[in-house]
């Protein structure tokens, strides 16, 4: 792992133009393990020239062959898959043992899925009474954009490049600068499987040197955003003005609705896992957990039992179920977000601060302990704003019309979930809920084929399916009369 994470442009791995590197921090022990490329508008430069050049060749292939390509990838990934759990778990201070179940097999199936669609991905035709046919032709864009966030590195970068590169066009990618490893080397295998030169192009760097040269680029037609919702505001006001198309996949501040005749065991359970999963790192945990009233102390007590049981150690160590958060720089976000609960006047149930693990390698790591906050209303910045750690409130509610004007009451809009057995109120709920997805008696239950993204502040657009599909192709309608 001790090595240099390099660009991919044209096919060649290589360093940055301006010979420049940024540290990578190994969040576990604080230290420095490997050194990115620092790349600018040079290499966005070379990167977009290659695409361009490739574009053709690409687009011609038969979608039989972009399939095969992307499946030998995938196979790839899958023969790796021991490997890349290890260097996510490194570069992230994720538990090993998640990215082993979730991370790297979802960037396998995320291969796979979008290498089938490439082949089933179909036009559409409508005939007219006079015997006129209309057909509509959904030609790839040229050269796009991807740009992937920290959280789920691999898992959420071929969520982005598998339906650019399926529906014939070439890429150019950024991985978040903090967690660049996996991305990296995925591309290490893109000639090997078969890419032709500059089809797929991966730049490593800062967001403001050389992601923002990307999504300036006159010739890159195309953005696919993941991130927080202050970057994905700017991206627009870069890209709007270029009438490029955007796809924002941005922030969230979910909530857990927990009625009184739920299943009491599986709920308790799911939003334990629903608010510290990958250290309550993912845009879609549920950190606003609304319990009803006569549900309340029995709920909170039994969340507090399982979260101050949760070990949290050493994320290499195959046992460890909770790691560190991402960085330094996040770890003091996160605990200053407790320090404002705390003067806003919210309860500490437990956790609150940062964990010292007593392994001597972990001693300059990023931990922060899992923690339950009460006593605060839908009116405070912990409610209102997204914390994305190990940090979670509970509110109570005395109604379904309650609950509602709860959930509703932040600027985002990405998920919900909803506890009950009432199944006429379930669907009746998840209605009013102003949200781009709601589960019911469920969490992160994911079909791949199904929309996926956000309201409001949550992002534009959807992920997904043939919605990511027909985001990476323009529509041209062709009227031919027979």
């Amino acid at each position: 792992m001790e090595q240099d994470i390099l660009n991919l442009i044209n096919g060649q791995l290589q360093a940055a133009h301006g010979g420049q590197w940024l540290d990578n921090v190994e969040p576990a022990t604080g230290q420095n393990y490997s050194r990115i490329a620092r790349s600018g508008a040079d290499d966005v430069e070379e990167a977009v020239a290659a695409a361009r050049r490739a574009f053709p060749e690409w687009r011609a292939w038969s979608p039989a062959d972009r399939r095969a390509v992307l499946m030998r990838l995938a196979d790839k990934v899958a023969e790796h898959a021991d490997m890349l759990a290890e260097a996510e778990a490194r570069d992230n201070g994720k538990p090993v043992s998640v990215a082993r179940t979730v991370d790297i097999p979802r960037a396998e199936h995320n291969l796979r899925f979008y290498a089938s669609a490439a082949e089933q991905f179909s036009s559409e035709s409508h005939t007219m009474g006079d015997g006129t046919v209309n057909y509509t032709l959904r030609k790839p864009l040229g050269v796009v954009a991807c740009i992937s966030p920290w959280n789920l590195p691999l898992y959420l970068f071929t969520w982005k490049i598998a339906p650019a590169l399926a529906s014939g066009n070439c890429v150019v990618a950024k991985p978040s600068e903090v967690t660049p490893m996996t991305a990296y080397l995925l591309g290490t295998w893109a000639k090997e499987v078969g890419f032709p030169d500059g089809v797929l192009n991966i730049l490593q760097g800062l967001g403001p040197e050389v992601g923002q040269a990307m999504v300036e680029h006159h010739y890159v037609r195309a953005v696919s955003f993941t991130g927080g919702t202050a970057t994905g505001a700017a991206i627009s006001a870069l890209a709007a003005p270029k009438f490029k198309k955007l796809s924002l996949e941005l922030g969230g501040k979910n909530a857990t609705v927990v009625f009184d005749d739920c299943d009491f065991d599986e709920a308790v359970s799911t939003a334990v896992r629903a608010a510290f999963s990958n250290q309550g790192q993912i845009c879609l945990c549920g950190s606003r957990i609304l319990i009803q009233e006569a549900l309340y102390d029995r709920f909170r007590d039994a969340m507090v039992a399982k979260v101050s049981k949760m070990r949290i150690g050493d994320p290499m160590d195959p046992s460890t179920r909770m790691g560190a958060v991402v960085s330094r720089g996040h770890r003091d976000k996160v605990l200053a977000a407790i320090d404002t609960a705390r003067g806003e006047g919210g309860r500490i149930l437990c956790g609150g601060g940062r964990h010292q693990p007593g392994e001597p390698r972990l001693k300059g790591g990023f931990f922060v302990q899992p923690t339950l906050i009460e006593g605060l209303d839908h009116t405070c910045v912990t409610n209102r704003e997204e914390i994305f750690g190990p940090v979670a409130t509970l509110q109570p509610f005395k109604d379904e019309q309650e609950a509602l004007g709860l959930v509703n009451a932040t600027k985002y809009g990405l998920s919900a979930s909803v506890w009950t057995k009432d199944l006429k109120r379930a669907h009746r709920f998840a209605a009013g809920i102003d949200t781009g997805m709601v589960w019911l008696n469920c969490w992160l239950v994911r079909d791949l084929r199904t929309p996926f993204g956000g309201t409001r502040h949550s992002g534009v657009g959807r992920e997904g399916g043939y919605n990511s599909m027909r985001f990476f192709t323009e529509p041209q309608n062709v009227c031919i009369k027979l």
